[in-house]
């Protein structure tokens, strides 16, 4: 989409400069502290990075002189444009800084109503995460979903991993406690051994704290030589490794959307995912994919059996799930969406 919106970014961390290659007009500024983000990240004193940034964040919008700051993450770049005093000032919640950091401790919560308090408009992606934030503020919350580029998250042939006579179960997710891929294993772990006439197989991609972890889950189980850990990916290379995929599968514990979802929907693969959060939203259940219950490994193998036996439902959740994402969660309209928002600020 062309449009007339100068950006300028400010980040603590380094930026990967390849990802913006294709942008050479976009303005990045940043204090190049992931190393001390990435040591205190878990404690009090990683806040207080965020806390004592604001002065060089006055700085950077003195020199770009934006119409509008947009936050995103309420619970950390949401605090420091807070308090830059900037208006008008936008906040996007993504998740974890609504469901999880509140409940740390009263700081947090305090951190969260402040910052939220500050934004002359809210925005959300998905209903449950906009009925959590509520919890915390008396703010307008809008919802925009993330869009997919149906262009490039498409069914296609690419080089594999795997040969065609595989059934190939998988996630994309960061490795994580919350996003339960130990089920994932397990689950898979109990079919590989009641169908050991199939050529199953387990990709998991993304890298995280829990790697070693389940690396280790799936030595003892006996199933290492059936399963790829791919670890980190370039974002260019998503589209291809969802198309690896027969089954795609989210059984997280919170999610305030499930952008991967949607992005394997489109490459038409049908979804097991759990019944929490925004997940329900943009999952149908039996149409688009198959919704299981939170924390329940026998409910996620009776799904996955149920579309490993199945080619056909494969197929046809995998069609209605793209065409849920074309009319639903198109890239270009969310953008559309997003620039009608702004410029009501800039407008006024």
């Amino acid at each position: 989409i062309k449009t007339n919106v100068e950006v300028g970014i400010f980040t603590l961390h380094t930026p990967n400069m390849d990802l913006y290659s294709d942008e050479p007009e976009i303005v990045i500024e940043s204090l190049n502290a992931s190393r001390e983000l990435q040591s205190k990240k878990e404690t009090n004193i990683g806040k207080l990075i965020y806390f004592k940034s604001f002065h060089e964040v006055r700085k950077v919008i003195k020199k770009f002189n934006p119409d509008i700051v947009h936050s995103h993450y309420a619970s950390s770049y949401g605090l420091v444009g807070a308090l830059s005093n900037f208006h008008p000032y936008l906040i996007s919640v993504w998740g974890s800084d609504i469901y999880s950091f509140p409940r740390y401790s009263n700081i947090y919560k305090k951190v969260l109503n402040y910052s939220l308090n500050k934004a002359d408009l809210i925005l959300a992606t998905s209903n449950s995460l906009m009925l959590e934030t509520k919890k915390y503020c008396n703010k307008t919350i809008d919802l925009i979903p993330f869009g997919i580029d149906t262009s490039k998250f498409v069914s296609k042939r690419f080089d594999s991993l795997f040969s065609t006579d595989d059934i190939v179960i998988g996630t994309i997710k960061t490795l994580e406690k919350n996003y339960r891929i130990e089920y994932l294993i397990k689950a898979f772990h109990i079919l590989s051994a009641k169908y050991s006439n199939i050529s199953l197989k387990l990709l998991i991609v993304g890298k995280g704290t829990q790697r070693e972890v389940l690396e280790k889950l799936v030595q003892k189980l006996g199933i290492k030589d059936k399963t790829i850990f791919a670890g980190f990916i370039h974002p260019d290379d998503i589209p291809k490794y969802h198309n690896m995929l027969d089954i795609f599968v989210a059984v997280s514990e919170e999610e305030s959307f499930g952008v991967a979802v949607l992005e394997s929907c489109a490459c038409e693969k049908p979804v097991v995912v759990s019944n929490v959060g925004g997940f329900p939203e943009v999952v149908t259940n039996n149409e688009t994919g198959l919704i299981v219950e939170k924390n329940n490994i026998i409910s996620i193998v009776n799904s996955l059996e149920k579309l490993i036996l199945n080619p056909d439902l494969r197929k046809r959740m995998g069609k209605n799930g793209r065409q849920k994402v074309i009319s639903q969660y198109d890239w270009e309209e969310s953008v559309k969406k997003m620039l009608t928002v702004y410029r009501s600020f800039t407008y006024e």
